[in-house]
């Protein structure tokens, strides 16, 4: 029985060993750069496609995602969203907090969700950066917006999704090209 444990041991520290760096969490500065590219949307109303141009860079106490977005609506017009948050290292490894508006220090702070702003926070898991944005809806129910943007070979692959109360509302999908570092 000793020889089967001792067996059964000697395999779990050869896999653990073989298990590959890439595994292990990434560090913010691997996703810097500029992406660009093309999504998908799904939702209650059909399927449309996008642009999206992304670049996630250092700033003074953390990094940026500043992202934009260009559709066209059914007139012929074109539609032009864009965002940009700041974001700092908290207390617990990989989660950062959003540095969205200024305190009365004059420093970057979350904003407020109880005024009717999103609260933002961003995570590294694997090769996915994700930042979460949850808005409290006038009548005290929730929204959720969630945006993965996972590592790839040539850029990243982006998932959006939008809940409200758990509810599916919209999905969006693409893939970016890095086009700078």
């Amino acid at each position: 029985m000793k020889i089967i444990i001792r067996f059964m041991a000697g395999l779990l520290v050869m896999w653990a060993a073989m298990t590959p760096a890439s595994a292990a969490e990434r560090a913010i500065e691997d996703f810097f750069g500029e992406y660009a590219g093309r999504s998908v949307t799904h939702s209650g109303k059909g399927v449309t496609a996008r642009d999206i141009n992304v670049v996630i860079e250092k700033v003074k106490r953390g990094f940026s995602i500043d992202w934009a977005t260009v559709s066209g609506r059914a007139d012929g017009t074109m539609k032009k969203k864009s965002y940009s948050i700041q974001f700092r290292k908290t207390r617990r490894a990989n989660i950062f907090k959003s540095a969205m508006r200024k305190d009365v220090f004059g420093g970057l702070a979350p904003m407020n969700p109880m005024k009717g702003d999103p609260y933002v926070w961003a995570r590294i898991h694997d090769d996915t950066l994700s930042v979460y944005a949850m808005h409290i809806i006038e009548d005290g129910t929730y929204e959720m917006q969630v945006y993965h943007r996972t590592l790839t070979k040539s850029g990243m692959d982006l998932k959006f999704s939008r809940y409200r109360e758990g509810q599916a509302l919209k999905d969006i999908t693409g893939t970016l090209k890095k086009i700078s570092k």
